[in-house]
């Protein structure tokens, strides 16, 4: 690897990590305006973004304890947040879902974010914008796979 690529490859990994601690405060941030923690809020970002799901379900994205996903969906729950409903296959399981209503009270705070990311986007042009894309598909996939390798979850 030629001295400038690995410069290069060096600052990526540099500036990823500085999203990275930049996003976890920012919904650090969002979660705390909400009485939430910012593992709360995540969870809560795989059920917008895969719907309901079953407290197992839950445990394999997140790589969370099953007991700690029952205590936060208890918590959740209590709040509003979220809602327990019988799972259409098997009447022993559940599922567990978002109370929109309670999410819809919370978007206006993504308000500055999703705007300042449109601008940016805007800098760029279609061909750039679709290497990002793979770029953060890509590392999304990577972390995911890092993190079920520390808690030993798995997608299967």
């Amino acid at each position: 690897m030629s001295s400038e690529r690995a410069q290069l490859v060096e600052e990526v990994l540099f500036r990823s990590r500085e999203l990275s601690t930049e996003t976890v405060m920012f919904h650090t941030a969002i979660a705390e305006t909400r009485g939430l923690s910012a593992v709360d809020a995540k969870v809560l970002d795989y059920l917008a973004r895969f719907g309901p799901q079953t407290p197992k379900d839950l445990a394999r994205l997140s790589g969370l304890a099953p007991a700690s996903v029952t205590a936060m969906i208890d918590r959740l729950e209590r709040k509003g947040i979220v809602g327990r409903r019988p799972h259409p296959d098997d009447r022993r399981r559940v599922f567990i879902e978002l109370d929109e209503q309670a999410i819809a009270s919370g978007v206006h705070l993504w308000d500055n974010l999703v705007k300042r990311m449109y601008e940016l986007c805007d800098r760029y042009t279609d061909d750039e914008l679709r290497t990002v894309i793979g770029f953060v598909e890509a590392a999304t996939e990577i972390t995911h796979e890092s993190t079920a390798k520390l808690t030993g979850a798995t997608d299967g």
